[in-house]
């Protein structure tokens, strides 16, 4: 009998059986099971509403901050005094020096800058604003002050004694706040990003967008620069955040709910307006429309 065509022994063909189910349990085992991973390597979590999915850019500096574990304290303002503000005042912009308000008032036709005294609230200096021009955010650097516009791309230069016009500068976007932090101008636009302004010129030299818990925080609008800090208004709430301008990332937040009366916030708009006193440590906060501005600290 040939070789090829002699039938196979029950022995073997039994054992080629149970080779064939083996093979065939290993590669059923195979496909079911996980990938492997490193000894004491994380297993990355399955996107959702609260992980980025693999479509999403790469974190920025901020959002690595934040993962890293960026302690958020969360402060409310301690009322230390309350001032009378001028009720028609759509304020966009506030400084401190010298024991005298600066603020820049929004809107067309009704722009300003006006040097305020405390106490009072009374105008002791007003500068009118061309009224194509909607004012918006406010810094002092050195004896100049600056003032923004919301969407001419343009901003206009005083003198700190008499507030007579000195010039002006040109940027892209829109300008919301604006702050001085010793060193560049800071600005906002609206969107979740600080700008920095080389204040010579006002040329761009960088930019961080802002982030808390890993998120963007959008609608970033009123700033003041504070040691190595910045505040900043969130347009239409009440939050007020403090910044690590080198990451973007919050470091605090402050819940300013509450200041006004249900009567008062009934005629009023936002919170909008922050100046910072060095020598008295406390901060000068108020609103677009508020009857009234107020000295507070920020505390647990």
């Amino acid at each position: 009998m040939d070789p090829e065509t002699a039938p196979i022994p029950h022995g073997r063909l039994a054992l080629i059986a149970l080779m064939v189910a083996l093979i065939g349990a290993f590669l059923v085992w195979r496909y079911n099971a996980p990938p492997a991973t490193a000894p004491g390597s994380p297993v990355a979590p399955a996107a959702g509403p609260e992980t980025p999915s693999a479509m999403t850019a790469g974190p920025t500096a901020s959002a690595a901050a934040d993962a890293a574990g960026t302690a958020v304290e969360r402060l409310r303002p301690e009322v230390l005094a309350s001032h009378p503000h001028d009720p028609q005042a759509f304020t966009q912009g506030l400084v401190w020096h010298a024991g005298q308000l600066y603020e820049s008032t929004g809107l067309n036709g009704r722009s300003s800058l006006r040097r305020v005294a405390l106490t009072s609230g009374e105008v002791a200096q007003q500068v009118e604003v061309p009224e194509q021009f909607f004012a918006e955010g406010l810094a002092l650097v050195g004896d100049r002050l600056y003032q923004l516009t919301w969407q001419s791309h343009a901003g206009f230069i005083y003198d700190l004694k008499d507030l007579s016009p000195e010039g002006g500068f040109t940027y892209d976007g829109e300008g919301w706040g604006l702050c001085y932090d010793g060193a560049r101008l800071v600005r906002s636009d609206g969107s979740a990003d600080l700008i920095f302004h080389n204040p010579q010129d006002f040329a761009e030299t960088g930019r961080v967008t802002v982030t808390q818990g890993g998120v963007a925080q959008e609608r970033i609008n009123e700033l003041e620069c504070v040691d190595d800090a910045v505040y900043a208004n969130v347009w239409q709430t009440d939050r007020i955040l403090r910044i690590d301008p080198r990451t973007g990332a919050v470091t605090a937040e402050i819940d300013a709910a509450g200041l006004l009366t249900a009567e008062e916030r009934a005629a009023a708009d936002v919170l909008n307006g922050i100046a910072y006193d060095p020598e008295g440590q406390r901060f000068y906060i108020t609103g677009k429309l508020w009857p009234k501005l107020f000295a507070v600290r920020f505390a647990p």
